[in-house]
């Protein structure tokens, strides 16, 4: 069996679409996100943003782990990643695919053991190999009182969607 290792961050909504994460680090300081416009107001990234960052700071912070293992300084990195976003069978978007450009500051000649992590840093990327395997979520969702009302993983009652613990008849949206 694995070792676990936990982290967690915690989203609170403060107006619309616009949220603050707090990270369960001491000294990091809080971000906001938010959807783009029309949809919201911009005031910071977004879900799929927020994605590309992470791959992008983890692919480019592995070589350099990798690089500094070695004792090699390759000059300032810098990682540029365009997302693409697609329908998916439902019509829904989706991110499709993430091209990450990793830039060296110095010419690769002069960098030993460059071949080596190039080798191998995609390999240690935590977030990018988890994207690419295609991680487990599991969402549950509580109401005010800390009732469960929504748990994919708990049978439903008979008739209902896969996890559904209340009635949502009064949602005349839902079903479709």
């Amino acid at each position: 069996m694995s070792e676990e290792m936990r982290f967690s961050v915690r989203l609170e909504q403060q107006q619309d679409f616009q949220f603050l994460v707090k990270f369960d680090l001491d000294d990091v300081p809080e971000l906001e996100v938010d959807e783009p416009k029309p949809l919201g107001n911009s005031a910071g990234p977004n879900a799929a943003r927020l994605l590309a960052a992470a791959v992008g700071n983890c692919l480019a912070a592995s070589l350099l782990f990798c690089l500094r293992k070695f004792k090699q300084d390759p000059g300032a990195i810098v990682a540029q990643v365009v997302g693409h976003l697609e329908r998916g069978d439902r019509g829904r978007l989706r991110v499709g695919s993430l091209d990450v450009l990793i830039h060296l500051g110095d010419p690769a000649g002069p960098v030993p053991r460059l071949a080596h992590c190039l080798r191998e840093f995609e390999d240690f990327c935590v977030v990018t190999q988890s994207v690419r395997r295609g991680m487990e979520v599991n969402v549950r969702v509580e109401d005010a009182s800390g009732r469960v009302v929504f748990d994919p993983r708990q049978p439903g009652e008979p008739g209902a969607p896969a996890g559904a613990r209340i009635e949502l008849e009064h949602d005349p949206g839902f079903g479709e």
